[in-house]
Parts: structure tokens; sequence; C-alpha cells
């Protein structure tokens, strides 16, 4: 197992996965290659795995057995917002992957990282940025951000309690001293927590920094990208298996899903047919079992869903799969 990251529910995706030895199958974010290194074992040297990552840390892990010795297999450092692109440069065509699999969470090696400025347990550059070739940092974002927006997007990507106080705390620090560490940031949450009297600061602190994490990087922007050309990708009868971390991303996936459409929208034919590209196979998102949190506490809130991608018909193209149930922790 790799030691830059665990990787959160690998059996129970690759169960998800349904894994044909000689199929394609796209692992969307590679990370430390946890997750594609379970599933190249299960492919035979007709099968192929294409991974996408934006870090240049993730792409060095690609370069490691097993992934150089496995003919099939292609690292692509790009956005999962643009599969398609990158995937028709290697001859893969919309309907023709049989599987693809992506953990929306930030990577242990990132968040241990202080130079990555993702994490406030460390005092380091306020940088945020997935993919370090941007140049945008979550210092510039925050310097340059009116208040409005400031609050809306820790308010609805953060759900933080006091966003207006704190957006007005944040403009206020940037006035005299422009954010440039990660300790300028807690300084701020710190400040607005004073009108917060009870509020447990480390999750405080967690929920203003993911939210800038998710602006910094456009991440329910790609997530929806990522959504709509993966189904268009997916043959008939293809898996997708996305594992989130939070209760927006989450919802995302289920709505898309179900219906389509990130809103959850339906939407129908001439005739009043309902449109839908998947069959769900998780009605309830899958869960980390006890035993894999006492291992690795960071997959506490890991949820996972799968569908099944129908035909242009709204069928399945194969005969009814058992389900996949709920593991409950035991």
């Amino acid at each position: 197992m790799s030691t830059y990251h665990a990787p959160a529910l690998v059996k129970e995706a690759l169960e998800a996965l349904q894994i044909r030895p000689k199929g394609i199958y796209v692992d969307a974010t590679f990370g430390g290659g946890g997750h594609a290194r379970a599933l190249l074992a299960q492919l035979d040297k007709d099968g192929r795995l294409y991974a996408f990552d934006q870090d240049t840390q993730a792409e060095a892990q690609a370069q490691q057995v097993p992934f150089i010795r496995f003919a099939g297999f292609r690292f692509i450092r790009a956005n999962f917002r643009h599969l398609k692109r990158h995937l028709r440069a290697w001859g893969v065509l919309p309907g023709q992957v049989d599987g693809i699999l992506a953990d929306l969470g930030i990577s242990s090696h990132q968040l241990d990282t202080a130079e990555r400025g993702f994490s406030f347990r460390f005092d380091g550059p306020l940088d945020m940025r997935m993919n370090p070739a941007e140049e945008r940092t979550a210092a510039d974002w925050l310097n340059e951000s009116p208040e409005d927006l400031l609050q809306v997007i820790f308010s609805r990507y953060g759900e933080v309690r006091n966003a207006r106080t704190l957006a007005r705390l944040c403009v206020q620090f940037r006035q005299s001293t422009p954010f440039r560490t990660t300790r300028d940031l807690v300084y701020a949450c710190d400040q607005a927590l004073l009108s917060l009297p009870g509020v447990e600061r480390t999750r405080y602190l967690a929920q203003v920094f993911q939210a800038v994490r998710i602006a910094v990087n456009d991440e329910i922007g790609a997530l929806k990208d990522f959504l709509r050309e993966a189904t268009e990708l997916l043959k008939p009868g293809g898996r997708l298996v996305v594992i989130s971390y939070h209760s927006l991303e989450d919802r995302i996936v289920k709505n898309w899903l179900k219906t389509g459409d990130a809103e959850g929208l339906m939407t129908s034919d001439f005739y009043g047919n309902i449109h839908r590209p998947f069959h769900v196979v998780t009605r309830k998102p899958i869960e980390p079992s006890e035993e894999e949190i006492l291992h690795n506490p960071r997959v506490r809130s890991a949820k996972m869903r799968v569908g099944e991608r129908l035909n242009t018909k709204g069928e399945k193209a194969s005969p009814a799969h058992l389900p996949v149930e709920k593991r409950h922790p035991q």
C-alpha cells in the first residue's frame, strides 16, 4: 500500500466497478495510486487503465512499480474535468469505457506537506493549489475577492455559521497586511471565533480551509464537468464509482446518478419518458467500516455512490446485477 496516501473503500470500489480483465478503466483521481494499484491487479495484459491527476507529485508516484511495468497503464497529468479530450488523444472515444472511479478527497500527502498550505496544522505558504502550475493561490484569492463573495464561499462551501463576520474580518486583515501564510488565515478565524463562544476551534478551522480550497480550485465546477464527461465516456453497462467527503459533493453525485443533473432536475422526452442516464446501484451510500476508520481515521466521512450506465433507451445493457449493499460498521 502506498505511503503517499491510504485510499478509502478500496475493496468496495473494486467490487462496485465489476472489473472485466480486458476492459478500459479510468482512475480520475490517481493521488498516491492506491486505488489504481488494486485495479491493475485485476486486469490482464490486454486491459487498460488511464490515470488522471493534476498534481506533479502524483505524477512522480505513477513512475513507480507496478505502473511502469504495465503496458496498458497511462498517466495523464490533467484535471479530471477534461477526461474526454485527453482520452481521445489515446484513442478512447465516448461509449467505450467500462468503468470510472473518482475519489474526491484531498490526499494525506497534500495535507501533511506544509508547503502546500492545505492544512491549518502547519505554518506555511497559503497556497492550496491542486495544480501547482496554476497562478492564483489561496492567498491571492483571499486578498482579491470582494467581501460579499468571501461571505458566500464561507457559507456555501464551508457551512461557516458566522460567514459575514469572518468575511469582514478577512477584508480588515488584508487592508493592513495581505494574506501570505496559513497562520494569517488562522489568525482571522480566531478573531471570528470570538463571536461564537462554545464552537469547536478545530472544526471551525477545517470548515474555513475547506471552503477556501474548494473556491481556489473550482472543485464544484470541476466535479460537474467530470460527471458530464464520465457519463458520455461510459459504455452501456459501465460503472461510475464516486467517493466524496462532504455533503455538497455527495448531493451533487447523488443528484447526477438519479437524474443526470447536478441539481436533481428531471428531464423528459416528447412522450414524457424521464431521462435517466444511470441505474442507481447504491440507494444509500457505502461507508467505511469501523475497522477501516480505526486504521485510517481520515476516511470517516467518506461516502461512495455507484451508478450503472443505461443504454440510449434508458434500459440496462446486461442482466440484473446483484446490488451493492451498504456495509454497516460491525
